[in-house]
């Protein structure tokens, strides 16, 4: 069996170790162990391999919290200290910036990091009937794999999330459309859970009984939504709690419909959103651009700073959103929305919106480059680029520092998803 000595982490969290000039990917090997490997998958430059036995541990080995790791694809680093998770997704950063961007910040932020466990807020879990497994399954794909993992319970949900599993699987089971309810997607509120169930026929009386039954026995509102996420509709209870969520630090509310994109992670989104408008600065009098801005996560904070705000999103939804939340929490004299492709920008469709002394951009996993490419000599002093992705971060920065004269100020890790090898990051561009 072949013996390596894990280097580091890749973005997938696999340990990396080499042999003979080649790349091995080592499923759940940590840095700094000696390890016996089997590969499953061999190509020229690199191979793909499983864990076989650990002979040296690293200090930052844990005991995995959940029983369900290792089969469930939901986690990949619960076998890893939460604070070395943060130092390693660091590493990821600084790494795809400088391999891919060839670019190193001037400076390395602090990085932001919340509670390990029970953080999240968002999840679209798999439905699935599996006689041999005792019926219904509720919960996230297995690792690798199309099948739907049998959990009975889930560390990084939300307590109340993770406690109505079981009971969802009762009920769905129970449904005469059991076999054609592909996914239940969550999301919690601060004053409420919602739960969108997507069913691909018409309920039945006795299926509305039982989802109203459970509903008032568990205090979640029920969405249906028979077609594509737009079709989403409440259910049950009708009167009662909003869906939304708050950023006390800016006296903000921020209303949302549960199959539009929120952060799963209220409490680090909030130390996003305060490191995102420190960096920012934002000034009375100034204009100030935020790109794929959303339902206005980072709109409405810059505009309670007293600047002038344009909020660009590709969605009609999300910019009805913004525009609601706007008047509702007193800020449509400062703030305006627009929706436009950003994939497709360029630099005329750029200049038409006007002249910003500011930027953030937002964007998800596929990055920015047509708007970083479109920006011009006179374009914004300072960019806080806010990224899912850092392999697209690093692309975008070598364009804004190489080509459009941009200083590396700043980047940082954000750990949004603890237990699991998503990072995202925060960065700063500054024109000289």
């Amino acid at each position: 069996m072949p013996i390596g000595i894990i280097e580091s982490l890749d973005h997938e969290a696999r340990g990396i170790t080499r042999q003979a000039g080649k790349t091995i990917f080592v499923d759940g090997a940590l840095p700094g162990e000696t390890v016996e490997y089997a590969s499953f998958r061999r190509k020229p430059n690199y191979e793909l391999a499983h864990l076989v036995a650990v002979n040296q541990a690293s200090v930052a080995r844990v005991v995995p919290r959940c029983p369900h790791f290792g089969i469930c694809g939901g986690c990949a680093m619960q076998h890893m200290d939460p604070a070395a998770q943060v130092a390693a997704k660091q590493r990821v950063l600084e790494d795809s910036l400088w391999h891919i961007g060839r670019l190193r910040p001037e400076t390395i932020l602090p990085p932001i990091h919340g509670a390990p466990w029970g953080y999240r807020h968002r999840a679209r879990l798999g439905v699935r009937r599996i006689e041999n497994k005792g019926g219904m399954l509720v919960g996230f794909h297995e690792w690798r794999s199309s099948y739907i993992a049998d959990i009975r319970s889930c560390a990084v949900l939300a307590p109340q999330v993770s406690d109505l599993l079981m009971p969802m699987r009762e009920l769905f089971g129970a449904l005469s459309v059991a076999e054609r309810l592909p996914q239940v997607e969550v999301a919690v509120g601060d004053e409420c859970t919602a739960l969108v169930l997507r069913i691909l026929q018409p309920i039945n009386q006795r299926d509305e009984e039982l989802l109203r039954q459970f509903a008032e026995r568990h205090g979640v509102v029920i969405y249906l939504q028979p077609k594509g996420p737009d079709t989403a509709y409440r259910f049950h209870p009708l009167p009662g709690p909003r869906l939304a969520y708050s950023l006390p630090e800016f006296d903000l509310e921020l209303e949302f419909r549960p199959t539009e994109f929120t952060q799963v992670n209220h409490a680090v989104n909030r130390v996003l959103v305060r490191r995102a408008l420190c960096l920012l600065d934002p000034q009375p009098g100034e204009r100030i651009a935020d790109m794929f801005c959303g339902l206005g996560n980072f709109t409405l904070p810059i505009a309670r700073s007293g600047a002038s705000v344009l909020g660009v999103e590709g969605s009609d939804e999300l910019v009805s959103r913004g525009r609601e939340n706007a008047a509702a929490n007193g800020l449509t004299d400062r703030v305006e929305f627009a929706v436009a492709n950003l994939f497709e920008c360029n630099d005329g469709s750029l200049a038409r919106l006007g002249h910003f002394d500011k930027m953030l951009i937002d964007p998800p996993r596929e990055g920015a480059i047509e708007l970083v490419k479109a920006i011009g000599t006179e374009g914004p002093r300072r960019i806080v680029y806010v990224s899912c992705h850092p392999g697209t971060l690093a692309r975008d920065a070598a364009v804004l520092v190489s080509l459009k004269g941009y200083r590396f100020r700043a980047a940082g890790a954000v750990n949004m998803f603890p237990q699991t090898a998503h990072v995202e990051s925060v960065a700063l561009f500054e024109r000289p």
